[in-house]
């Protein structure tokens, strides 16, 4: 046994003193290539080839999020279906050299990245785009740069506004989770304990959250700040403004309950009406279309094969580039849920949408779910009005909608309401049981009539869905920031006490109410940390530390009927 034992030492010994044989590179894998841009610059990439020799068309991804990531694997899968694939770390990330600067800059990287895919001895010349959110902007930014090579684009979760999508709302309210979250989770200092999320989202003044939440002074967090309105600075990070530079094929994706919905819908409503060649899926998604929701299962049919699809619009554009005999375009496919179906359309809105107004109404006690708030068909001549405190050191706090993009910190979708219908700052409308099914499919808007005590403050719409059996769900919601009523390009504030209308955009949904289930609305003052809180100052907001409380008031009489305004979609025709 010794002498064995010796043996095998011995073979063991004379293995190791062998040089190691290096395996051989894959012919089919580039790594780490450089990619020069215009300002000198060099990017980083990764390259993936379906075979050893050959000209294929090129699938192009551009990420902040490291192109060596997990996503790796579902991009590269587009080399089965014969496509080579680039991942690149975009400007100032990960690798590549520069610093991340505006949305902006990624049009002309995007170019000089697809003309070097063109120059090379693989590349066809052909070369088309994918990738969802941030991987998903930098294709709107790169197909206005009417470069000849870029073929179509498959953006999805990706909005086209910088301004409504990523750092404020359509109703001029900070997105302030969604913001620091991904400050904090993207650009944080290195070496820098990772604060909790409780401690940023609450700090005040917004100015320094930065700071809080990552341990660095952003430069475009702090922008954001310095523009709370809608002006140059934003027109200029748009690709909203630009929708007639557009011409490359796209293939977009969005969810109902994704914070970009609402301009991915608009996008498509803009290109459809100027025949452009857009093709649109909104399904019953949050920014992660993967996440279940606790409370609903949508079914079967909620999942489509994202890869396969892009791969098969991609395909399509291969073999042809005209558009001009496709009848398909524009094409719009919507989930409706509660059927759980998915529908082709071809316009956004709808055209035989009706704006439906549901009236506000109560006997003056319309706080929490156990009061007299009701919902009705028309208006009421006498009905005194609801009021509240609204206290941002005690926000109602968020409660799904769509919401982006941290699931564990920030849960989306159709979650219950009854813990906040509890509280005395929110006011519950609700109607009568429904006595047959109604679909609402479009943009949800609350026309209201409200008065308060400070110079600015703020009031959001929630539309619910009320179960045979009392659950409450979320369906959709919005914020008005008062200063922004008229406009979100400058703020005009509002004198104390003084009744005003006002619209508060609640967003966009495709939901059937069932029979015998009912609809309500619920009003407040604030959805924390989804938005920041209005501190009820004329002040700029992200400057003020001190916290003051206001008085709500909410008119619903026959000189200010109040109403949730509903797109109904007509059960025949």
């Amino acid at each position: 046994m010794i002498r064995i034992g010796w043996l095998v030492l011995l073979v063991l010994s004379v293995a190791s003193a062998q040089p190691a044989r290096k395996t051989p590179p894959d012919p089919r894998q580039r790594l780490g290539v450089l990619i020069p841009m215009r300002d000198h610059i060099h990017l980083f990439a990764d390259v993936f080839l379906p075979r050893a020799t050959g000209r294929w068309p090129t699938v192009l991804f551009r990420t902040p999020y490291d192109r060596k990531g997990p996503a790796n694997r579902s991009y590269r899968g587009f080399v089965e279906r014969g496509y080579a694939v680039v991942i690149e770390d975009v400007r100032g990330r990960h690798a590549s050299e520069g610093t991340l600067g505006s949305l902006a800059q990624e049009g002309p990287d995007g170019s000089d990245t697809i003309n070097w895919i063109a120059a090379q001895p693989w590349s066809d010349t052909r070369v088309f785009m994918a990738g969802s959110s941030y991987v998903g902007m930098v294709q709107w930014w790169a197909a206005i740069q009417h470069n000849p090579h870029l073929i179509a684009i498959a953006p999805a979760f990706s909005g086209d506004d910088e301004y409504t999508d990523r750092y404020y709302s359509p109703g001029g309210a900070l997105q302030l989770g969604h913001r620091l979250l991904w400050l904090a989770e993207n650009m944080i200092l290195p070496g820098h304990v990772r604060p909790v999320f409780a401690s940023y989202v609450g700090h005040v003044p917004l100015r320094t959250a930065d700071l809080a939440a990552t341990g660095l002074k952003l430069g475009a967090w702090r922008d954001a700040l310095d523009h709370p309105s809608y002006d140059q600075f934003w027109r200029q990070r748009s690709i909203r403004e630009r929708v007639q530079d557009i011409d490359t094929p796209a293939l977009s994706m969005g969810g109902w309950f994704d914070t970009y919905a609402e301009s991915d819908l608009e996008l498509f409503g803009k290109l459809a009406a100027a025949h452009k060649p857009i093709e649109t899926w909104i399904g019953p998604w949050s920014h992660n279309p993967g996440v279940k929701f606790p409370t609903i299962d949508f079914g079967p049919h909620a999942s489509i094969p994202f890869r396969a699809t892009q791969a098969d619009w991609f395909d399509r554009w291969c073999n042809r580039r005209a558009t001009a005999d496709d009848s398909r375009l524009p094409l719009l496919h919507l989930f409706v849920m509660g059927p759980n179906i998915w529908r082709e359309e071809h316009e956004w809105p709808l055209a035989r949408t009706r704006f439906t107004p549901f009236y506000l109404a109560s006997d003056g006690h319309a706080n929490t779910l156990a009061g007299d708030g009701v919902l009705l068909r028309h208006p009421t001549r006498k009905s005194p009005p609801d009021s509240y405190s609204y206290d941002p050191k005690n926000p109602v706090p968020t409660a799904g909608g769509a919401i982006c993009c941290n699931p564990r910190l920030l849960p989306a979708g159709p979650l219950e309401q009854s813990a906040i219908e509890q509280r005395k700052d929110v006011l519950v409308y609700t109607s009568a049981p429904l006595r047959e099914d109604l679909e609402i499919t479009g943009p949800v808007k609350a026309l209201l009539y409200v008065a308060t005590s400070a110079n600015d403050t703020d009031f959001t719409a929630k539309l619910v869905d009320v179960e045979a059996g009392g659950r409450a769900l979320a369906v959709t919601d919005g914020i008005l920031r008062m200063r922004y009523r008229l406009s979100l390009d400058k703020p005009v504030f509002v004198k104390r006490n003084n009744a005003y209308q006002i619209s508060v955009d609640a967003g966009v949904t495709s939901y059937v109410f069932a029979a015998g289930h009912r609809i309500r609305l619920e009003i407040s003052s604030s959805n924390f940390p989804r938005f920041d809180r209005n501190l009820n100052s004329a002040g700029p907001n992200a400057d003020l530390s001190k916290f003051n409380k206001a008085k709500q008031t909410v008119y619903h009489e026959r000189n200010y009927p109040s109403a949730l305004i509903l797109p109904v979609i007509p059960r025949h025709g």
